[in-house]
């Protein structure tokens, strides 16, 4: 039993030996999260450590435009915790569970991003996101997957097969949905993107995407159950957005609008 055990300990101690150094800068009252590179892995700004303060971040939030009461958010990558503290405190009635698989990177959330700790609604879980949108007891369980997840050089999405995308949708409930940061180097970054809109398109009846931002990111929506879609609510709604959590929902809207002009 103690050599098992010892044995164990060496496993899980050189698995984190592993895994990228955390580190965090600060400019003009906004931290940043890094993985042993300059590229930013999540930001807060200091004044208002509960929003969501990169645009691309915020526009993981665009399912709001169609599910106003979640019952059970989760988040794959936990990144600076932007979107596990923001769906945290604006949606008292949800469960909210992270999965990440750097325990410096949760460490550092609580320690320098204002990470609540664990309770009866907040679930941040040191594992594989694969191993957990794999297990059957995680299937039909979330009615939202938010997905950001990159290594530390942040090339291309860790995960984004057909399988795994597949896997995702396993764990929505019906009428769920799922947002996915699609981001890669300038040398790859179209190729990267067009393969997991291919590979979401396998698992869901309808994936949109909103206009590039920042460097490199695209945000992509993927319903699976295609809703029906009247601009003028979507605009309503983005309306109470902005004014209750302070997001530029009505730029979601346009960028919604665009696709399906160009793709339908």
């Amino acid at each position: 039993m103690q050599k098992t055990a010892l044995n164990l300990y060496k496993a899980t101690q050189a698995a984190t030996m592993d895994l990228p150094e955390v580190t965090i800068a600060e400019h003009l009252g906004v931290r940043t999260l890094h993985l042993s590179s300059d590229a930013i892995q999540g930001a807060m700004r200091m004044a208002v450590p509960d929003q969501i303060e990169l645009e691309y971040v915020q526009q993981m939030m665009m399912w709001m435009l169609f599910k106003y009461k979640p019952q059970h958010v989760v988040q794959l990558g936990l990144g600076a915790a932007a979107l596990t503290k923001f769906c945290y405190r604006n949606f008292p009635q949800a469960r909210v569970t992270a999965i990440e698989l750097n325990p410096k990177v949760i460490a550092t959330c609580h320690q320098h991003f204002k990470l609540p700790v664990n309770d009866e609604r907040l679930q941040v879980l040191c594992m594989n996101a694969l191993d957990y949108v794999n297990n059957s007891a995680n299937h039909g369980q979330a009615d939202v997957l938010q997905i950001d997840l990159y290594d530390a050089a942040a090339e291309a999405p860790a995960l984004g097969s057909a399988a795994f995308y597949q896997a995702c949708a396993n764990c929505l409930s019906d009428d769920g949905m799922l947002t996915v940061n699609l981001f890669g180097n300038p040398q790859n970054y179209r190729a990267n993107c067009n393969a997991n809109i291919a590979a979401l398109q396998e698992a869901f009846d309808a994936v949109v995407w909103l206009p590039l931002v920042h460097d490199a990111n695209t945000v992509a929506i993927a319903f699976k159950q295609a809703p029906s879609v009247d601009f003028e609510d979507l605009y309503e709604r983005a309306t109470a957005i902005r004014l209750a959590c302070k997001l530029p929902a009505a730029k979601w809207v346009n960028g919604l609008k665009a696709w399906m002009a160009e793709h339908t």
